[in-house]
This record gives structure tokens, C-alpha cells and sequence, in this order.
């Protein structure tokens, strides 16, 4: 029972109700915000199912992609790619020269076409191709372990083999023991290497011949 007078009773009271107005303004805007989501859900599902059915969207490799596109791509592919390289231990003898002459031999083999090399500076494969593979002759590579698992497992719609099918460990490890030196070669430190090995001269491997200088 209230005691005449006595304060607290209504103070509580006061407090319930102001939570209770908060609490519900909490849900209002929660719910608003729900269905603000599930509405732009709804509209871009829409907008590709027409993108798709209409056949809108141009896949052919001479036209680029919506830049958007391109980087929601690029993005993903490059998060992809290092959370699942990120664990692979690394060799500790990739700068070893015989490491370094069997990847030149299987890159001349299966990579020059589309990768070019040193003294090669364009082929018929590659300019063709979209996305344009990187000239690594020029790049090179800044992980290894990305390398590897590239190399290894390839990249989907990319024109990038999964060598790990065809390929042994060592065979991987030395293509990137290659790629990790390849920017620092000239074209007749590229020859020797090849020579040594035993290979087609740079622009006879597999993708055509290249543009030399």
C-alpha cells in the first residue's frame, strides 16, 4: 500500500514507463531497418534476374567489366586467396639456382604465353585474354605462399590452370622459387637458364610465339 506522500512509488513507476517507451522505439527502429534491408535485398535480386534473363550483362573477354564489378571481384578473389595461403609453409631454400633452373624449365613450358618472360614483351595468347594475366617477368610475385597456392590450385574463369593436378610439390615450389626471381633476370641470364635446362628458346613453349625486343 502507498504511503500518503511518499515519492518513490511514482519515480518507479515513471522509470518502468520510460523503458518501456524506450524499448519500444529500440524494436520500431530495428524492424524499420529490417525491412529496409530485406526491400534493397529484394530490388538488387531483381535487378540481376533481369540482368540475367535479358542476357544484358556482355560476357565477352574484348569488353572490360562494370568497374564495380571489377572490384567486388578483385576483392574477393584477393581475401580468397590469402586466407587460404596464409597457413602453407614456405621452403627456406627457394633462392637455390637448381630450385630456380627446374621452374624455368616449367615455366617456359606451360607460363610464357600468357606471363611473358624476360625479352618477351607481348604474344597472340595474352592479348587476348581477359583478365589479362600479369607479366610477371616484369612484377614478379610478393608472396610466396599466395604464389604457390595460385600456381597449385589455379583461379576460376581466369584462364589460370590448377598445376597441382598435373604437378608434384617440388615441381610447384620450384615454379615459385622462379617466379620469386624472374624480375631480376636479363634476357640472357633468362636464355642461359634455359639452355642449361635444356628447353625451347623463350617464345616456342606452350601459347605461341612471343613479341620479342
Amino acid at each position: 500500500r502507498d504511503v500518503p506522500g511518499d515519492w518513490s512509488s511514482d519515480v518507479c513507476s515513471s522509470d518502468l514507463a520510460g523503458a518501456s517507451t524506450n524499448s519500444f522505439i529500440v524494436r520500431e527502429n530495428t524492424m524499420k531497418t529490417v525491412s529496409t534491408l530485406l526491400v534493397i535485398a529484394l530490388l538488387a535480386t531483381a535487378i540481376i534476374g533481369i540482368v540475367i534473363a535479358t542476357g544484358s550483362y556482355n560476357f565477352a573477354a574484348d569488353e572490360p567489366h562494370w568497374s564495380v564489378t571489377e572490384k567486388i571481384i578483385g576483392t574477393a578473389r584477393h581475401r580468397s586467396i590469402d586466407l587460404r595461403a596464409k597457413h602453407i609453409p614456405v621452403p627456406n631454400d627457394l633462392d637455390d639456382p637448381q630450385r630456380i633452373g627446374r621452374g624455368a624449365e616449367h615455366y617456359q613450358a606451360m607460363c610464357v604465353g600468357c606471363h611473358l618472360a624476360p625479352g618477351i614483351e607481348e604474344s597472340e595468347l595474352r592479348e587476348g585474354m581477359y583478365p589479362q594475366p600479369p607479366a610477371l617477368a616484369e612484377h614478379g610475385i610478393h608472396d610466396p605462399k599466395g604464389a604457390y597456392w595460385v600456381i597449385k590450385h589455379g583461379i576460376k574463369m581466369s584462364g589460370m590452370p590448377a598445376w597441382g593436378k598435373s604437378h608434384d610439390e617440388q615441381s610447384l615450389w620450384d615454379m615459385v622459387a622462379l617466379l620469386s626471381a624472374l624480375p631480376s633476370l636479363s634476357e640472357n641470364d633468362w636464355q642461359a637458364l634455359l639452355d642449361d635446362s635444356g628447353t625451347a628458346p623463350a617464345g616456342q613453349g606452350h601459347g605461341g610465339a612471343g613479341h620479342h625486343h
